[in-house]
């Protein structure tokens, strides 16, 4: 006589079957990633090696591309420009390494494609593989923080974290900041208030989150302490999960003062005394300006106990460098505009 299935017992027996499964999966996945990255590895070096000695031009990449679809027609990445690209590949990292680096073989070949392409240097491509294997990023998220230009703004932040925290959270804290902070998403002018620039990232929440980086847990705006009987509030309060600590972020629409350092010195005192746990590291604290003078945030931090760091945003994007040459130049339409009149004559509206 068969047994009745109890359902709560079938129902976490068949999920940890489906995790197992997955994690298999995953498993495979990576493996067949590491090998194929492995392959394009020693095909670019083949390559590189072609081009660098045998004297062939550049015209043997897509004869060989035609004789490597004919042989494999089931595989579609041995076209004349995955070819060229295993190549410059190859290039790149042989210049440091002898074999694929282990981080490199850890992401998709798409992945390594769109950042051969899109970096200038060795330390730049390293950095994004870095990110992508930490974050797990798609290859859209990738794009768009290369597009960013992540790699210019981390750590470029000023700060005192060497003076205020240990040296291994100290590095790790310098990592997390960035400067200038893009804000675009938010779609407001440059002129706008602190609380429209707040209502708006609260609406936005997640694309805030993104542009802060990984680790951020938000848990309030306008976030109430009380100190002697007076109330104060905090722009907006974060739990870093890496750091192990509570953050501040204070949002100012004008130039850096410095007595918004002080400020900010006195929410630290506070959030350590009244919320920070046995287990939890200093508090940091983010200034965010809409323009900074680097003397004066030298000296504002040089005699803060308290660690924090103090950067720019942006609302709206600038104007792209390789966009910026295609535009004319105020002589250049003076002069278009007068021969438009010449040419009809003065009776131009």
């Amino acid at each position: 006589m068969s047994q009745e299935v109890n359902i709560t017992e079938f129902g976490n027996w068949i999920i940890e079957i489906k995790s197992k499964i997955h994690e298999a999966q995953r498993r495979v996945a990576f493996s067949i990633n590491s090998q194929l990255i492995e392959l394009y590895w020693d095909i670019g070096k083949s390559i590189a090696q072609k081009q660098e000695k045998a004297n062939w031009g550049s015209s043997f990449i897509e004869k060989a591309a035609i004789e490597l679809k004919h042989e494999f027609p089931q595989i579609k990445g041995f076209s004349r420009r995955n070819l060229y690209a295993m190549s410059q590949w190859y290039k790149l990292y042989s210049q440091k390494y002898q074999f694929v680096p282990q981080t490199v073989a850890q992401i998709p070949w798409s992945h390594n494609r769109v950042i051969i392409s899109k970096t200038k240097d060795l330390d730049e491509a390293e950095f994004y593989i870095l990110k992508t294997v930490e974050n797990g990023w798609d290859r859209d998220t990738l794009e768009l923080q290369i597009k960013k230009n992540l790699f210019g703004k981390i750590g470029k932040a000023a700060h005192n974290f060497k003076h205020t925290l240990p040296a291994h959270q100290s590095k790790l804290a310098e990592q997390t900041l960035k400067d200038p902070y893009n804000f675009d998403f938010l779609r407001l002018e440059d002129g706008a208030l602190e609380k429209a620039i707040e209502d708006e990232i609260t609406k936005h929440i997640t694309k805030f989150l993104l542009e802060l980086g990984k680790g951020f847990a938000f848990l309030g705006r306008q976030f109430k302490i009380e100190v002697s009987e007076n109330d104060y509030f905090i722009d907006m309060l974060f739990y870093h999960v890496d750091l192990r600590c509570y953050v501040i972020i204070e949002l100012k629409s004008g130039k850096f003062k410095p007595e918004y350092a002080g400020k900010l010195n006195f929410y630290l005192s506070a959030i350590d005394s009244q919320l920070r746990k046995t287990d939890d590291n200093p508090s940091i604290g983010i200034l965010l300006c809409k323009s900074k003078d680097k003397i004066e945030v030298e000296y504002a931090l040089r005699d803060i106990n308290k660690p924090m760091g103090i950067s720019e945003y942006r609302l709206t994007d600038a104007i792209p460098e390789s966009f910026k040459t295609k535009l004319p130049s105020i002589e250049e339409i003076e002069n278009e505009l007068e021969n438009k009149i010449k040419k009809s004559g003065g009776n131009m509206i």
